[in-house]
């Protein structure tokens, strides 16, 4: 089970992997499922990863970014599943407030397709991997 595990996450990873931007220094994974898809991505590609957490722990480092450094860097976001896009929203303002420079998204499943439009207004750009309606297409097909 757990090969298979991690075989799943490093195809997901092959094929997110060209959506990753050019000029992205550091690979962001939101708490919890974007750390894992973050981790495979990361050995794909090559970049540092972060991994965020929804606050700061109030313990050890006392950092809300665990990991590579975010400060002044070009920041992609990755999230396993977007839904409305407010987690995204909350932790790309929480990664700026330091200096981190985060323009882009990357998700595995949209789920909704409603989340582009809360990022787009951050100015944050949304990529998915797949959407809902691909899922839906698939099983039926």
């Amino acid at each position: 089970m757990v090969v298979a595990l991690r075989e799943c996450q490093l195809k997901v990873a092959q094929r997110m992997a060209p959506l990753v931007p050019s000029g992205a220094e550091v690979l962001a994974g939101l708490e919890m499922g974007g750390i894992p898809v973050v981790t495979a991505l990361g050995r794909h590609t090559g970049l540092p990863c972060a991994f965020v957490g929804k606050q700061a722990k109030p313990y050890g480092t006392c950092r809300l970014a665990e990991g590579a450094d975010v400060v002044g860097r070009r920041v992609l976001v990755v999230k396993d599943v977007l839904t409305s896009g407010g987690q995204i929203v909350l932790s790309t303002a929480d990664l700026r407030g330091p200096g981190a420079v985060v323009n882009e998204a990357r998700c595995v499943i949209d789920r909704e397709q409603g989340g582009a439009d809360a990022l787009a207004a951050e100015g944050i750009s949304l990529l998915s991997l797949l959407t809902a309606e691909d899922l839906r297409t698939a099983a039926a097909g």
